[in-house]
This record gives structure tokens, C-alpha cells and sequence, in this order.
């Protein structure tokens, strides 16, 4: 049941329109003043507001208007007025009204405008969240995997996103932390803010420094001017802070401060800057090692990691390489417009292949597959000759070929790895193995298997 307020100094009015409201349906207050209405306001929150303009001595209705814009943004706020302007109308307007009404009234414009008003405020906020999902959509669409190490991590994802928690994100280089950190930010609150990343382990200790707290003109050789830094810059937003691990003792101190206190002050300044930020840092080195061996500060490390996500390198979850594989080939396809898909004996290489450089080593091989393809599948002779030979070189001589199977079984496996990893959906398997179903149904006939 919508809540509405009426606010006005006239009794009369105020009983004619809450018997009207509340024989809509409407749950109704009522006050006789601006004062006493914004104290209502800090007790209880409504969907419309109905103020007369004129209250009396003190508060008038754009003051009621403004203070609940500022404390319930989201409800919407009609006048009526007797001495209508132009200009009250336009200052009501620019403080936010939904509508201005002027007496006398009618009561079937009254409650027109309030179901209106409800139903703004219903689409604001169903475009709000349509925003947060489809940004969320965006954001995780490199986010690929079926693994159960990657179940763990979406779930992680999902738990802390609503949080101001600070966020800690191990994985090896390549495996996707800056994917999962925009991924929080973008399944938040704050997701209408500003994401802003730092690779702490590729700027000088001073350059840092400035980036993240700013300084005064006059700091230091070559501030010719006042700088906002990062933290500041980033307020009500989310600052992911890559390679923290890289950071200097001192720089440790400084952020463990703006972190505790929500503040910062630029190099050279003494003011006290307020923030408003949510901390997601990262790193590929174990802190808490470091912690033991007094290279980074434990109660730095304490605070950062309220929350852990540990991402899986690639080699550990070998069975997301078809999906990866075929997210990125359809990417590569849409921005050539082209298509592309990958046959058996490619795809059986990349599964044995360890991939040091875990995702973005897979993505960058299969777009450079892709610059060199002519006839839209990839075969074994469009990858990189490391990963042709990666297989010989981890074996010993005498065992080359003492287990090498031979391309109907390898066909097969391949089959059956597809098959179970769309769940046995035969158009899926068809598509990803870049065949028809006919084709499909004769290659399982051939194999002896039952799908």
C-alpha cells in the first residue's frame, strides 16, 4: 500500500483529502506544518508527498520539498498553491517537484497526480536496476566457467557485492582480478559511481602517491597546480587497487588511515579531505608470506582482506577452456563480423597446454588464431608453435609416444568432453564443435555412443 503525506495548514483540507486518498486505497498522514512534517520525516518515509505551498509562519512547501528530497530522494513531492508564479513554479520544479498544482483543486486531479507520481517513482526504479543488471551483464561477461572453483567465486561475487566490505583478490597474473572487482562494483550499490583502477606495481613510490592522495601546489618539483587524488576523485565510487603488494611501508601506513578513517590529506597539505570509498585491492603474491617475512604490514593485510576471493589459474580448471575458447572466438567473430570455430585437434592442444599466462594467454592466442585465419576454423596450425610442442617437451624421450592416442580416440574424447559439459544438449555440443547435428549423430554413431 503506497504512503502518502498531506501537508497543510488548513484542517478542512486536509480531512477532504484523506478521506478521497484513503478511499483509494491509500495509506495517509497527515500535518499542519512544515516543522512538524519534517519530523515525521525522520520517523517515517513515504511514496508522495502532497504540500500546500503557503504553511504559515516558518517552514513553506519548498522547504518540505527540499529537505525530502535530500533525506527520501526517491519520493515525489506535488504543491498546490493558491498564488501561483512562474517563478515559484520554476523554483519548485528545479528543486525537484513532480508536479504544481494550483487551488482551488480538483480532487480528481489530485489523485490522477498521485498515481502518476507512483508510478514515476515505480519506473525510476526498475530503470535503475535494469541499468545495474545490464552493466552487471557487461561486466561479467569474461567471467566464463563452469567449474567448481568458479561457482565459488560468483557466489563470493554475489554475497559481498551489496557490502562496503574491502575486498581481497588473489589469483596469478592473468586469471581475471580486475574482471571480478568491477564485477563486485557493478553488482552494488554503487554501481552508478565511478570504478577506478591502480596498478600500484607499475608506478614510482612518489608518483603513486600523488595518484592516490593528490597534492598542493608547491608540494614538490613540478606541482604547478592543486590535484585531486584517486581516493578522492573516486568518492562514492569503488577504487580497485591491483599488485597492492607492490606498495612501499610508507604508502601502507597512509592508505591503512584513509581506509580506517574515510579521509585523506594531499602531499603538502594538512587539510582533512573526507572519502567515500569502497577498497577492493589484489595482489599475486601471498600477503600473509609476506606478512611473516615483514615486507607488508599485518594490520594493513587485516584490513584489506575482510574478504577473500582466491581465483583458480587456468591449468586448475581445464574444463572452462571450451566455454573460454568459444566465448572468445564469438567476441573476435562480432568485432570482424565473421565466424569462427575451432576444430578437435586445436581444441585438444589447448587442453593440454598449462597456460602460464592463464586467461588473457588464452584470449590473446586465439586473437592472434583469429588475425591469421582465412577459413574460419581454427586448426592446430594457426596456434603458436609453444603449444603445439608443449606436450613433447614435458615428457621424457623414451615416453613420446609410448601413450599418444590416435585421432579417432582423441575425436572421441573430445565428443564426450562436449557432451557433458553442455548436458548432453545435442544443438549446443553441434555448435561449439563447429558441425551440424547430422554430422554430429554420425560421429557418436561411429564411436558407439548413445546420445
Amino acid at each position: 500500500m503506497a504512503r502518502i503525506l498531506v501537508v497543510d495548514d488548513d484542517r478542512e483540507t486536509q480531512d477532504l483529502l484523506r478521506e478521497v486518498l484513503t478511499d483509494e486505497g491509500f495509506e495517509v498522514t497527515t500535518s499542519g506544518s512544515g516543522e512538524e512534517a519534517l519530523k515525521i520525516g525522520e520517523q517515517e518515509s513515504f511514496d508522495v508527498i502532497i504540500s500546500d505551498m503557503k504553511l504559515g509562519p516558518g517552514l513553506d512547501g519548498l522547504d518540505v520539498l527540499r529537505a525530502y528530497k535530500a533525506v527520501q530522494p526517491e519520493s515525489e513531492v506535488i504543491l498546490i498553491t493558491a498564488f501561483g508564479s512562474m517563478e515559484t513554479a520554476i523554483e519548485a520544479v528545479k528543486a525537484g517537484a513532480f508536479d504544481y498544482l494550483s487551488k482551488p483543486f480538483k480532487i480528481d486531479e489530485v489523485v490522477l497526480q498521485v498515481r502518476r507520481a507512483l508510478e514515476s517513482r515505480e519506473l525510476i526504479r526498475e530503470n535503475r536496476n535494469l541499468r545495474r543488471q545490464l552493466g552487471s551483464q557487461v561486466q561479467l561477461a569474461s567471467l566464463v566457467g563452469r567449474s567448481p572453483a568458479m561457482l565459488e567465486v560468483y557466489k563470493t561475487i554475489a554475497m559481498v557485492a551489496e557490502s562496503r566490505s574491502t575486498v581481497l583478490i588473489y589469483g596469478e597474473s592473468g586469471t581475471g582480478k580486475e574482471l571480478v572487482a568491477k564485477a563486485i562494483h557493478h553488482n552494488g550499490p554503487r554501481a552508478q559511481q565511478r570504478f577506478f583502477p591502480v596498478n600500484c606495481g607499475a608506478l614510482a613510490e612518489s608518483l603513486l602517491e600523488s595518484e592516490l592522495f593528490g597534492h598542493v601546489r608547491g608540494a614538490f618539483t613540478g606541482a604547478v597546480e592543486n590535484k585531486r587524488g584517486i581516493l578522492e576523485e573516486a568518492s562514492g565510487g569503488t577504487v580497485f587497487l591491483d599488485e597492492v603488494s607492490e606498495m612501499s611501508p610508507a604508502l601502507q601506513v597512509k592508505l591503512l588511515r584513509a581506509i580506517e578513517e574515510q579521509e585523506v590529506r594531499r602531499i603538502g597539505s594538512n587539510q582533512i579531505i573526507p572519502i567515500d570509498v569502497r577498497l577492493i585491492a589484489a595482489s599475486n603474491r601471498v600477503l600473509s608470506q609476506l606478512v611473516e617475512e615483514g615486507k607488508f604490514r599485518a594490520d594493513l593485510y587485516y584490513r584489506l582482506r575482510v574478504v577473500e576471493i582466491v581465483l583458480p589459474p587456468l591449468r586448475e580448471r581445464a574444463e572452462d577452456i571450451p566455454l573460454l575458447v568459444e566465448h572468445f572466438l564469438k567476441v573476435l567473430g562480432r568485432e570482424r563480423n565473421r565466424t569462427f570455430t575451432i576444430s578437435p585437434p586445436a581444441l585438444s592442444l589447448l587442453l593440454g597446454y598449462s597456460w602460464p599466462g592463464n586467461v588473457r594467454e588464452l584470449e590473446n592466442t586465439l586473437e592472434a588464431a583469429v588475425a591469421l585465419n582465412r577459413t574460419g576454423v581454427i586448426s592446430a596450425d594457426d596456434l603458436p608453435a609453444k603449444i603445439r610442442e608443449a606436450s613433447q617437451d614435458q615428457r621424457r624421450p623414451d615416453d613420446l609416444y609410448s601413450d599418444l592416442p590416435t585421432v579417432d580416440e582423441l575425436e572421441r574424447r573430445y565428443l564426450l568432453h562436449v557432451l557433458k559439459i553442455t548436458g548432453y544438449n545435442k544443438l549446443r555440443a553441434a555448435s561449439i564443435m563447429g558441425i551440424d547435428r547430422k554430422t554430429l549423430y554420425r560421429m557418436a554413431e561411429r564411436h558407439r555412443m548413445k546420445i
